[in-house]
C-alpha cells in the first residue's frame, strides 16, 4: 500500500448539515435497436472505475458476471481522491492502478471536459465510455449495472447472454428493496458519515441500522434478497456490506452495530456473494481503506489506515443452494 498523501478534499455537507448526493448527468444506453446512437460492439466501450467505490464496485461485478471483461475495458483511478478529483496513476505508485489508455488523461475531469465542455458539476465514477463517439455514454452506477446486463447480449457468447439480473418476473420486488437499500444503507452511510450536524447524523444512523435490520430479517430464510437468485439488488448491497466494518463502522460513525457480530444472516449472506464466480477477483481492501481514511481528512485528519480488513470472507466455504442464477 502506497504512503504517499496528496491534499484531500474537505468535506460534502451542506450548510444545514446533509449530505446531498449529486444527480448523475449522462444517462444514455447501449442497446441494438436500429434507432440507438451507441450500438454494442466488442472493443468500443471504456469503463473508468475506482476500486475504491461502492458504485463503481457494482459495474465491475456485473462485468465479471456477464463475461464482458473482454468486450469491454476499464481503467482504474488512483486510490486516493484529492482536491485536483480522480486521477490515473502508474501502477508502480499505485498497485492496482489501470492507466487511462483510451484518452491518456491525466485526471478523470479531462473525460468529462471532453463530452461537455461547459461541464460544472463533479466528476464522478464509474463512467462507461464510448471510443467511436468520443463521449461519456453513462455515468449512473445504477443505470450501468443494466446496460451491461442486457446492452451486450447480441454480441457475447450464449452462457452468458441467459444469464439476467434484473429478471422481468422479480423487477417490481427487486426496485422496490433498491429503493429503501440505496436511501437506508448505501447511500445512508455517507449520510451519516459526512453529516456534519449530530441530529442530522444520529437521524441516519438511526434509519441505517433499522434497515440492516430489516435485511437481516429477509435474509434469515432466503439466500438472497429477492427470489432465491442473484439479482442486481444483492450487488447494489453488497459493495455496501463489504466496506461495512472495515470503513462505515469507524470511519463514518455507523457504530451501532457491526456486520461480523450482530447480523449472522447477513454475513453468510455476504461470504455467499464473495465466493461465487467473477465477485472476489473485483474487491482490493487496500484500495477501498487507503480511499476513505486518507481522502477524507475533514473526518480522519491524521490520514491513519486501520489494520483490519472487516469479516473473513473466504472462510467458511459458503455454497449456492440449486443454480443461483436466473438464465433466460
Amino acid at each position: 500500500m502506497s504512503k504517499q498523501v496528496g491534499k484531500a478534499i474537505k468535506g460534502w455537507a451542506s450548510a444545514d448539515g446533509e449530505f446531498r448526493r449529486q444527480v448523475s448527468s449522462f444517462r444514455d444506453w447501449i442497446s441494438s435497436d436500429p434507432s440507438s446512437k451507441f450500438q454494442p460492439e466488442k472493443g468500443r466501450y471504456h469503463l473508468y472505475v475506482s476500486l475504491a467505490c461502492p458504485w463503481a464496485h457494482r459495474t465491475l461485478i456485473a462485468r465479471s458476471i456477464k463475461g464482458l471483461k473482454d468486450v469491454i475495458g476499464i481503467s482504474v483511478v488512483d486510490q486516493f481522491l484529492g482536491e485536483g478529483g480522480w486521477k490515473f496513476s502508474d501502477p508502480k505508485d499505485c498497485p492496482g492502478a489501470i492507466p487511462d489508455t483510451v484518452n491518456d488523461s491525466k485526471f478523470l475531469s479531462e473525460l468529462y471536459f471532453k463530452a461537455e465542455p461547459n461541464y460544472n458539476a463533479r466528476f464522478t465514477v464509474p463512467v462507461l465510455w464510448d471510443k467511436k463517439n468520443k463521449t461519456i455514454v453513462n455515468n449512473e452506477s445504477s443505470e450501468i449495472l443494466r446496460i451491461l446486463n442486457e446492452g451486450f447480449n447480441d454480441i457475447i457468447e450464449p452462457e452468458y447472454q441467459k444469464i439476467d439480473l434484473y429478471p422481468k418476473n422479480l423487477r417490481k420486488e427487486i426496485d422496490d428493496i433498491n429503493e429503501w437499500i440505496y436511501n437506508d444503507i448505501n447511500n445512508g452511510v455517507y449520510k451519516s458519515g459526512f453529516a456534519t450536524d449530530q441530529k442530522v447524523y444520529e437521524n441516519h444512523v438511526t434509519k441505517l441500522f433499522e434497515s440492516l435490520d430489516r435485511v437481516e430479517k429477509i435474509l434469515s430464510d432466503k439466500q438472497f434478497l429477492v427470489g432465491n437468485v442473484l439479482t442486481e439488488a444483492d450487488i447494489r448491497l453488497w459493495t455496501t456490506i463489504v466496506r461495512f466494518d472495515p470503513v462505515y463502522h469507524g470511519h463514518f460513525k455507523c457504530n451501532l452495530k457491526l456486520i461480523a457480530h450482530d447480523y449472522p444472516s447477513i454475513l453468510r449472506w455476504a461470504r455467499l456473494v464473495y465466493q461465487l464466480p467473477g465477485v472476489k477477483e473485483t474487491v482490493d481492501m487496500d484500495h477501498i481503506k487507503y480511499h476513505y481514511y486518507t481522502s477524507h481528512t475533514n473526518i480522519n485528519p491524521t490520514q491513519i489506515v486501520p489494520v483490519s480488513n472487516g469479516p473473513d470472507l473466504e472462510n467458511p466455504v459458503v455454497k449456492p443452494e440449486g443454480d443461483y442464477l436466473t438464465r433466460s
